[in-house]
Protein backbone atom coordinates (compact mmCIF):
# COMPACT_ATOMS: atom_id res chain seq x y z
CA UNK A 1 0.00 0.00 0.00
CA UNK A 2 1.47 3.31 -1.17
CA UNK A 3 1.25 5.43 2.12
CA UNK A 4 2.69 9.26 1.51
CA UNK A 5 0.64 11.04 3.92
CA UNK A 6 0.37 9.99 7.81
CA UNK A 7 -1.00 11.69 10.88
CA UNK A 8 0.83 10.20 13.49
CA UNK A 9 -0.50 10.67 17.32
CA UNK A 10 -1.37 13.90 16.57
CA UNK A 11 -2.71 16.49 19.44
CA UNK A 12 -2.95 20.19 19.83
CA UNK A 13 -2.77 21.37 22.46
CA UNK A 14 -4.14 25.86 23.31
CA UNK A 15 -2.87 27.49 26.21
CA UNK A 16 -6.05 29.61 27.79
CA UNK A 17 -6.28 31.77 30.66
CA UNK A 18 -8.01 28.66 32.48
CA UNK A 19 -5.85 26.21 31.45
CA UNK A 20 -4.22 24.16 28.84
CA UNK A 21 -6.99 23.24 26.01
CA UNK A 22 -6.54 20.15 24.17
CA UNK A 23 -7.96 20.59 20.93
CA UNK A 24 -7.58 17.55 19.11
CA UNK A 25 -5.67 14.71 20.57
CA UNK A 26 -3.65 11.01 19.19
CA UNK A 27 -5.32 11.96 15.54
CA UNK A 28 -3.95 9.12 13.30
CA UNK A 29 -4.71 8.93 9.82
CA UNK A 30 -3.50 7.10 6.62
CA UNK A 31 -3.98 8.64 3.31
CA UNK A 32 -3.04 6.95 0.14
CA UNK A 33 -1.79 8.34 -3.25
CA UNK A 34 -4.49 9.72 -5.25
CA UNK A 35 -7.28 8.96 -2.38
CA UNK A 36 -10.30 11.21 -1.74
CA UNK A 37 -10.70 11.39 2.16
CA UNK A 38 -13.03 13.48 3.93
CA UNK A 39 -12.39 14.45 7.36
CA UNK A 40 -16.18 14.90 8.93
CA UNK A 41 -17.88 16.23 12.23
CA UNK A 42 -19.59 18.46 14.07
CA UNK A 43 -18.59 22.51 14.32
CA UNK A 44 -15.53 22.46 16.59
CA UNK A 45 -14.86 19.23 16.41
CA UNK A 46 -11.21 20.43 15.50
CA UNK A 47 -11.21 19.09 12.01
CA UNK A 48 -9.96 22.47 10.95
CA UNK A 49 -7.30 22.33 13.11
CA UNK A 50 -5.99 19.37 11.60
CA UNK A 51 -6.08 20.47 8.48
CA UNK A 52 -4.28 23.78 9.11
CA UNK A 53 -1.64 21.34 10.98
CA UNK A 54 -1.75 19.24 7.85
CA UNK A 55 -1.08 22.22 5.80
CA UNK A 56 2.19 23.64 7.83
CA UNK A 57 -0.23 26.60 8.76
CA UNK A 58 0.23 25.49 12.44
CA UNK A 59 2.31 23.37 14.40
CA UNK A 60 1.26 20.17 16.39
CA UNK A 61 1.65 20.21 19.94
CA UNK A 62 2.60 16.55 20.16
CA UNK A 63 2.77 13.66 17.03
CA UNK A 64 2.70 15.76 13.47
CA UNK A 65 2.09 14.80 9.83
CA UNK A 66 4.61 12.64 7.44
CA UNK A 67 4.80 13.02 4.16
CA UNK A 68 6.90 10.26 2.78
CA UNK A 69 8.70 8.95 5.59
CA UNK A 70 9.82 12.73 6.82
CA UNK A 71 7.88 14.60 9.62
CA UNK A 72 7.07 18.15 7.93
CA UNK A 73 6.07 21.00 10.09
CA UNK A 74 6.23 24.24 7.78
CA UNK A 75 4.06 25.02 4.67
CA UNK A 76 5.30 23.42 1.24
CA UNK A 77 4.84 23.43 -2.58
CA UNK A 78 3.46 19.98 -2.37
CA UNK A 79 0.31 20.61 -0.28
CA UNK A 80 -2.04 23.73 -1.83
CA UNK A 81 -4.99 24.62 0.37
CA UNK A 82 -8.18 26.08 -0.49
CA UNK A 83 -10.27 28.19 2.54
CA UNK A 84 -13.73 28.60 3.41
CA UNK A 85 -13.54 32.11 2.34
CA UNK A 86 -11.85 32.89 -1.15
CA UNK A 87 -9.17 34.99 0.01
CA UNK A 88 -8.44 36.53 -3.07
CA UNK A 89 -5.99 39.39 -3.99
CA UNK A 90 -8.87 42.14 -4.91
CA UNK A 91 -6.95 44.19 -6.80
CA UNK A 92 -5.39 41.92 -9.56
CA UNK A 93 -8.04 40.02 -11.66
CA UNK A 94 -9.03 36.73 -11.58
CA UNK A 95 -5.87 35.33 -13.84
CA UNK A 96 -3.52 37.53 -12.36
CA UNK A 97 -4.35 35.78 -8.87
CA UNK A 98 -3.75 32.23 -10.75
CA UNK A 99 -0.61 33.79 -12.22
CA UNK A 100 1.01 34.88 -8.90
CA UNK A 101 0.23 31.77 -7.45
CA UNK A 102 1.66 29.58 -10.51
CA UNK A 103 5.05 30.92 -9.25
CA UNK A 104 5.30 29.38 -6.01
CA UNK A 105 4.97 25.91 -7.31
CA UNK A 106 7.94 23.38 -6.95
CA UNK A 107 8.94 24.05 -10.64
CA UNK A 108 10.36 27.24 -11.90
CA UNK A 109 8.27 28.75 -14.50
CA UNK A 110 8.94 31.62 -17.05
CA UNK A 111 6.63 34.55 -17.01
CA UNK A 112 4.56 32.79 -20.30
CA UNK A 113 4.73 29.39 -18.74
CA UNK A 114 2.89 30.82 -15.50
CA UNK A 115 0.48 32.78 -18.02
CA UNK A 116 -0.32 29.17 -19.82
CA UNK A 117 -0.85 27.56 -16.30
CA UNK A 118 -3.14 30.32 -14.77
CA UNK A 119 -5.53 29.82 -18.47
CA UNK A 120 -5.38 26.26 -18.41
CA UNK A 121 -6.47 25.64 -14.68
CA UNK A 122 -9.15 28.72 -14.75
CA UNK A 123 -10.26 26.74 -18.00
CA UNK A 124 -10.18 23.71 -16.07
CA UNK A 125 -12.45 24.71 -13.78
CA UNK A 126 -15.18 26.24 -15.98
CA UNK A 127 -14.41 29.94 -15.26
CA UNK A 128 -12.22 30.88 -18.25
CA UNK A 129 -14.37 33.48 -19.42
CA UNK A 130 -14.36 35.61 -15.45
CA UNK A 131 -10.16 35.76 -16.23
CA UNK A 132 -9.95 39.68 -16.42
CA UNK A 133 -12.43 40.62 -13.91
CA UNK A 134 -11.82 41.41 -10.14
CA UNK A 135 -13.15 39.50 -7.35
CA UNK A 136 -15.15 41.97 -6.37
CA UNK A 137 -16.81 41.76 -9.81
CA UNK A 138 -17.48 38.27 -9.59
CA UNK A 139 -19.93 35.50 -7.80
CA UNK A 140 -18.86 33.77 -4.80
CA UNK A 141 -19.30 30.29 -6.45
CA UNK A 142 -16.80 31.84 -9.31
CA UNK A 143 -14.57 33.51 -6.59
CA UNK A 144 -14.23 30.19 -5.39
CA UNK A 145 -13.61 28.36 -8.31
CA UNK A 146 -10.80 30.69 -8.96
CA UNK A 147 -9.34 30.05 -5.20
CA UNK A 148 -9.27 25.97 -6.61
CA UNK A 149 -7.63 27.02 -9.92
CA UNK A 150 -5.16 29.31 -8.10
CA UNK A 151 -4.44 25.95 -6.01
CA UNK A 152 -3.81 23.58 -8.52
CA UNK A 153 -1.50 25.93 -10.14
CA UNK A 154 0.77 25.52 -7.76
CA UNK A 155 0.50 21.42 -9.35
CA UNK A 156 0.57 20.01 -5.67
CA UNK A 157 0.46 16.54 -5.04
CA UNK A 158 -1.88 17.33 -1.92
CA UNK A 159 -5.33 19.76 -2.31
CA UNK A 160 -6.20 20.53 0.96
CA UNK A 161 -10.05 21.64 1.48
CA UNK A 162 -11.31 23.65 4.30
CA UNK A 163 -14.85 23.21 4.15
CA UNK A 164 -14.74 25.16 0.82
CA UNK A 165 -18.22 25.38 -0.41
CA UNK A 166 -20.09 26.03 3.01
CA UNK A 167 -21.08 29.34 2.19
CA UNK A 168 -22.52 28.55 -1.21
CA UNK A 169 -26.13 28.31 -1.76
CA UNK A 170 -27.80 24.82 -2.40
CA UNK A 171 -27.56 24.79 -6.34
CA UNK A 172 -23.78 26.95 -6.12
CA UNK A 173 -23.09 24.10 -3.82
CA UNK A 174 -23.58 21.20 -5.90
CA UNK A 175 -22.30 23.08 -9.12
CA UNK A 176 -18.82 23.35 -7.77
CA UNK A 177 -18.94 19.82 -6.24
CA UNK A 178 -19.50 18.48 -9.58
CA UNK A 179 -16.50 20.60 -10.70
CA UNK A 180 -14.49 19.43 -8.28
CA UNK A 181 -15.14 15.71 -8.72
CA UNK A 182 -14.57 16.12 -12.58
CA UNK A 183 -11.34 18.02 -11.46
CA UNK A 184 -10.19 14.70 -9.32
CA UNK A 185 -10.79 12.34 -11.48
CA UNK A 186 -8.82 14.23 -14.24
CA UNK A 187 -5.69 15.32 -12.01
CA UNK A 188 -5.33 12.18 -9.94
CA UNK A 189 -4.32 14.46 -7.27
CA UNK A 190 -4.50 13.11 -3.50
CA UNK A 191 -7.43 15.08 -1.74
CA UNK A 192 -8.41 15.53 1.97
CA UNK A 193 -11.47 17.68 2.60
CA UNK A 194 -12.93 18.80 5.85
CA UNK A 195 -17.02 19.18 5.13
CA UNK A 196 -19.89 19.19 8.14
CA UNK A 197 -22.35 17.83 5.48
CA UNK A 198 -22.72 14.34 5.07
CA UNK A 199 -24.27 14.07 1.71
CA UNK A 200 -21.15 16.11 0.26
CA UNK A 201 -18.55 13.64 1.94
CA UNK A 202 -20.47 10.64 0.77
CA UNK A 203 -20.87 11.88 -2.79
CA UNK A 204 -17.07 12.65 -3.11
CA UNK A 205 -14.95 10.99 -1.09
CA UNK A 206 -13.12 7.62 -0.94
CA UNK A 207 -13.15 7.25 2.56
CA UNK A 208 -14.82 8.96 5.64
CA UNK A 209 -12.61 10.18 8.78
CA UNK A 210 -15.66 10.93 11.26
CA UNK A 211 -13.98 13.25 14.50
CA UNK A 212 -15.61 12.58 17.90
CA UNK A 213 -16.43 15.83 19.60
CA UNK A 214 -14.05 18.23 21.60
CA UNK A 215 -12.39 18.75 23.85
CA UNK A 216 -9.79 16.24 22.94
CA UNK A 217 -11.38 15.14 19.69
CA UNK A 218 -10.13 12.14 17.62
CA UNK A 219 -10.57 9.54 15.12
CA UNK A 220 -13.95 7.62 16.29
CA UNK A 221 -14.61 5.86 12.94
CA UNK A 222 -13.21 5.33 9.38
CA UNK A 223 -15.76 4.46 6.77
CA UNK A 224 -14.88 3.38 3.21
CA UNK A 225 -17.34 4.75 0.33
CA UNK A 226 -18.69 1.89 -1.74
CA UNK A 227 -19.79 3.56 -5.15
CA UNK A 228 -18.05 2.75 -7.98
CA UNK A 229 -16.28 5.70 -9.76
CA UNK A 230 -16.39 7.92 -12.04
CA UNK A 231 -19.89 9.05 -9.97
CA UNK A 232 -23.06 11.09 -10.63
CA UNK A 233 -25.27 12.42 -8.38
CA UNK A 234 -27.88 10.43 -9.27
CA UNK A 235 -26.32 6.87 -9.21
CA UNK A 236 -24.81 7.66 -6.10
CA UNK A 237 -28.57 8.82 -4.15
CA UNK A 238 -29.95 5.38 -5.96
CA UNK A 239 -27.07 3.00 -5.28
CA UNK A 240 -28.47 0.36 -2.53
CA UNK A 241 -25.88 0.95 0.03
CA UNK A 242 -26.58 4.58 0.27
CA UNK A 243 -29.19 5.59 2.70
CA UNK A 244 -27.24 2.34 4.79
CA UNK A 245 -24.06 4.55 4.77
CA UNK A 246 -25.85 7.90 5.52
CA UNK A 247 -27.74 6.30 8.63
CA UNK A 248 -24.28 4.94 9.96
CA UNK A 249 -22.69 8.32 9.72
CA UNK A 250 -25.62 10.26 11.30
CA UNK A 251 -25.96 7.43 14.10
CA UNK A 252 -22.28 8.19 14.94
CA UNK A 253 -22.62 11.76 14.71
CA UNK A 254 -25.73 11.89 16.81
CA UNK A 255 -24.13 9.43 19.84
CA UNK A 256 -21.54 12.07 20.00
CA UNK A 257 -23.60 14.79 19.49
CA UNK A 258 -22.97 17.20 22.79
CA UNK A 259 -26.31 17.00 24.87
CA UNK A 260 -26.03 21.13 25.13
CA UNK A 261 -26.27 21.51 21.32
CA UNK A 262 -29.57 19.74 20.29
CA UNK A 263 -29.13 21.53 16.70
CA UNK A 264 -25.96 19.90 15.95
CA UNK A 265 -26.98 16.99 13.89
CA UNK A 266 -29.36 19.56 12.19
CA UNK A 267 -26.51 21.33 11.46
CA UNK A 268 -24.60 18.67 9.62
CA UNK A 269 -28.24 17.52 7.23
CA UNK A 270 -28.88 21.03 6.60
CA UNK A 271 -25.59 23.48 6.62
CA UNK A 272 -27.08 27.06 7.68
CA UNK A 273 -24.72 29.18 5.90
CA UNK A 274 -25.95 29.87 2.95
CA UNK A 275 -25.38 32.91 1.09
CA UNK A 276 -26.85 33.28 -3.03
CA UNK A 277 -24.85 34.65 -4.90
Amino acid sequence: MNVPLELTGLTKVFPTPTGPFIAVKDVNASIEAGEFVAILGHSGCGKSTVLSILAGLDQATYGGVIIDGRQVTEPGAERAIVFQSPCLLPWLTARENVQVAATQGAKARTRRETLDAARHYLDLVGVSDAAEQLPPQLSLGTQQCVSLARALSVEPRFLLLDEPFSMLDSLTRFELQDILLRVWEESGKTVVMVTHDVDEALYLADRLILMTDGPEATVGDVLRVPFPRPRARAAVLAHPQYHACRRHVIDFLEHHAHQSRPSALDDLLHPSKVQVV
